[in-house]
């Protein structure tokens, strides 16, 4: 591998390495602070949002500091594509693609990066490198791959219960029985008023 693929690969891991980690702290510090981060998490549908939200900060950080070390790269990997899972399935998969409608482009974009850093490795310039530990090529993608899809699979089937829709079609037949209501009370002819008494001619009066 020559010195430009090594500088390349340490250049990807550590902008997703610093990426995921101050996610992480913006869940933690950031807006609504774990709270919001946690009424978030409810909304998806996920039980114990308190638990959601200290998990994904811890999950985060701990993902970008590994991965900007370079150190355990496969299992970085594996959190951030487990973290990019959940995102894309219960946040971003309604909204169709795009990112400017909240889509889930920029959650793909980062799980496949993650995916092809668990697979080409960490490079030299890394703790992995310098400890010996190479877990790389297919090895490496499907460590990656398999712990992702086995956590991501687990906290679903453990936490995710989303509330059911409310039928809007009642709501729907309603305001039309409403609306029509309105149309024919607007359409019912009124009545006349009851006439004034008109008084008589002074000249029977006197009569």
């Amino acid at each position: 591998m020559s010195d430009a693929d090594v500088a390349v690969l340490l250049l990807v891991r550590v902008v997703v390495g610093l990426v995921m980690l101050l996610h992480g702290l913006n869940h933690w510090r950031g807006g609504g602070r774990i709270e919001g981060t946690a009424r978030w998490f409810t909304g998806l549908g996920l039980r114990q949002g308190v638990l959601q939200a200290w998990a994904s900060v811890v999950t985060e950080v701990g993902a970008g500091a590994l991965l900007v070390l370079g150190l355990l790269t496969p299992l970085a990997c594996a959190a951030v594509l487990s973290v990019m899972l959940v995102a894309g399935l219960l946040a971003h998969r309604p909204n169709g693609f795009f990112v400017f409608k909240d889509g889930y482009e920029y959650v793909l974009t980062l799980a496949v990066v993650a995916l092809a850093l668990a697979v080409l490795g960490p490079g030299r310039w890394s703790v992995d490198h310098a400890a010996g530990i190479d877990l790389t090529g297919w090895t490496g993608g499907g460590i990656a791959l398999g712990v992702a899809v086995v956590a991501t699979g687990g906290l679903l089937v453990t936490f995710w219960r989303p509330e059911p829709k409310a039928d809007a079609e009642p709501e729907a037949e309603a305001e039309v029985d409403a609306e029509s209501e309105l149309g024919a009370e607007s359409q019912s002819p009124v009545a006349d008023p009851a006439p004034e008494h008109t008084p008589a001619p002074l000249d029977q009066e006197a009569r």
